[in-house]
């Protein structure tokens, strides 16, 4: 009788290969959810711990949770455990909890549990996502990176700089920031690769420009925290946020080249194939492309200089590129960002609903029974920025920002420091491979590549979670300088 050795097939073989590197990722981001969701708990335990554990030592005045408030905190906390866990938009959560916390629990009417539903902020989203979709798809932000790029042909390390600041220009002008670093990333990194410029350093620093122009006062995330401040009482200005995020992602990047530097990795010893960059391309706008780049600058005209709603110019604007290109109108539409738009609508109406019951004032005040104002800043600056690492930093600004109401209202604290901190760190740690921009950097990477770039991108994550932080908070807040 023949012994039959049993060998795998190749497939098979290059499975289980796969399977066992997946394994260390997965222990990795159970490690680092676990550590995201210890930290939000003991926020709350900090928060409201005493109450619980020690009645007696709570003065009289200051309020408690009741059933009707903590159980609407539960589900919050739920909610972004599970959109962490699995690939589920908060916003439909938000949506679904909402109803169900209201209809159920509250006793509101629909209409009641709508009544702060953010259609401005979603109409802004849909009209600079259906524009910028239609800019993507016509070749116009291709010739914008390809003019740029030639401007350093030859001067290497300008390069992270040169997409730094394309990456900028982009979120400034609407884009929204995952978008901008998907347009900008293969591009980018092919460009490190022939260059010999650290891949991960050249996607931090796409990263980081997208950041850097996310808070203009056009851009989607810029209107969504004007808004949810304003709404709060405490307005804020829009151009000092816009300043406070260009100028905290400059100096991060430029740290970035420090420290890259005196570890001896600017020039990447990986070492690259070739990549033609010498390849005729079309730089030179035309037809739909010209088009495009006159009604981008008429879109700076209404909303800078006559304040108009960016959703309606920019709606506006991409309907006359439709009218010019019909056969595609299909195509523009499905560019819209859909995801976004629930995410935004959902917490929004959830975390009006928690302030409607009052958890957000009640929380907010046995938290300054804490003590100091700038430790409370300080500590919601750090849960908010190892949050974003996993979940959406929308979602948490949502739900963050109108927590600063009542610290903000009862201390010396500036309004627009403090915000902009929250703001820049909840977006900064996003270079986090777990997020959408991090994993956009990774899957340009080499295919031989991908995993050194993953590892590294994580450690610097890391450390950009444990800096940036620490470091929004001590320039912004305690300076009083916005």
């Amino acid at each position: 009788m023949t012994k039959t050795i049993y060998q795998p097939a190749p497939e098979a073989e290059g499975e289980i290969r796969e399977d066992r590197s997946k394994r260390p990722n997965r222990r990795r981001r159970i490690l680092l959810i676990s550590v995201a969701a210890i930290a939000i708990l003991g926020l709350v335990a900090l928060v409201f711990g005493g109450a619980i554990f020690n009645p007696a030592a709570t003065p009289e005045s200051e309020p408690t949770m009741t059933a009707t408030q903590i159980i609407p905190l539960v589900i919050l906390l739920v909610m972004f455990v599970v959109a962490t866990k699995w690939p589920l938009n908060i916003g439909v959560m938000g949506l679904v909890a909402s109803f169900g916390v209201g209809y159920f629990m509250l006793g509101m009417s629909d209409k009641e549990i709508l009544e702060e539903f953010p259609a401005s902020i979603v109409l802004t989203i849909i009209g600079v996502t259906y524009f910028f979709s239609m800019a993507q798809r016509n070749g116009t932000i291709d010739i914008i990176v390809q003019t740029c790029v030639r401007l350093v042909r030859g001067k290497t390390l300008l390069l992270p700089w040169v997409f730094f600041l394309m990456a900028a220009a982009l979120t400034s002008l609407g884009t929204f920031s995952p978008a901008a670093v998907a347009l900008l990333a293969p591009a980018a990194i092919g460009f490190a690769y022939e260059s010999r410029i650290h891949p991960v350093l050249m996607g931090a620093f796409i990263i980081n420009g997208a950041h850097a122009g996310g808070f203009s006062p056009l851009s989607v995330a810029g209107v969504l925290v004007h808004d949810i401040a304003l709404k709060n009482g405490f307005p804020i200005s829009q151009g000092g946020l816009f300043a406070a995020s260009f100028a905290l992602n400059l100096i991060l990047s430029a740290l970035t080249v420090a420290l890259f530097a005196l570890l001896g990795k600017l020039r990447d010893g990986e070492g690259a194939q070739h990549v033609d960059a010498d390849a005729p391309r079309t730089t030179r706008p035309h037809g739909q492309q010209i088009l495009t780049l006159v009604l981008i600058a008429a879109m700076l005209i209404c909303t800078l200089g006559f304040h108009m709603p960016i959703g309606f110019v920019a709606l506006s604007a991409g309907l006359l590129l439709a009218l010019i290109n019909i056969k595609e109108h299909r195509t523009f539409i499905g560019g819209i960002s859909w995801s976004t738009v629930l995410l935004v609508a959902g917490m929004i109406t959830y975390v009006s609903l928690l302030q409607h019951v009052g958890v957000i004032d009640t929380l907010a005040e046995q938290a300054l029974a804490l003590g100091a104002p700038l430790l409370i800043a300080l500590v919601l600056c750090y849960v908010i920025g190892v949050g974003s690492a996993f979940a959406s930093s929308t979602a948490l600004l949502t739900a963050f920002i109108p927590l600063a109401g009542p610290l903000l209202a009862s201390s010396s604290l500036s309004a627009s420091g403090t915000v902009a901190a929250l703001a820049i760190a909840a977006t900064v740690v996003d270079v986090s491979p777990f997020s959408t921009d991090g994993a956009l950097v990774v899957a340009n990477a080499r295919e031989n590549d991908r995993q050194r770039v993953y590892k590294q991108l994580m450690m610097y994550a890391g450390g950009v979670v444990l800096v940036a932080p620490a470091l929004a908070w001590a320039l912004l807040v305690p300076t009083g300088i916005m």
